[in-house]
């Protein structure tokens, strides 16, 4: 069974930095992209970053420049350090998987739980 485990965030003053990371667990081979999605209150949940298996990286318009998207496939874990923080990066911030090459078969669209990011004027 897959899952993706998201950790990090909390609380912070704008200007500020915090540092998400996104584990996922099972019996598995390897991971294609990884990425990062957000969703404020009233609003639909919004690309933020991505990284493919190779390094690649894309970000949205809205945070290039303050956040970096990286990952340590041997862990089958991604992070997201951001930086910079306004408050309209409020939002619960969740973990995307595309495909996941497992034990059992592959597996598509997996997300993680969520995690709460919160920044304060």
């Amino acid at each position: 069974q897959v899952q993706l485990v998201e950790s990090g965030g909390g609380l912070v003053q704008a200007g500020g930095s915090l540092r998400l990371s996104c584990a996922a667990s099972g019996s598995i081979f390897s991971i294609n992209v990884m990425a990062w999605y957000r969703q404020a209150p009233g609003k639909q949940r919004e690309f933020v970053a991505s990284i493919t298996s190779d390094g690649g990286t894309s970000y949205a318009d809205s945070v290039k420049g303050r956040f970096t998207i990286s990952r340590v496939s041997a862990k089958n874990t991604v992070y997201l350090q951001m930086s910079s923080l306004k408050p309209e990066d409020t939002a619960v911030y969740y973990c995307h998987a595309d495909k996941i090459i497992t034990s059992q078969g592959t597996r598509y669209n997996y997300w993680g739980q969520g995690t709460q990011v919160t920044v304060s004027s």
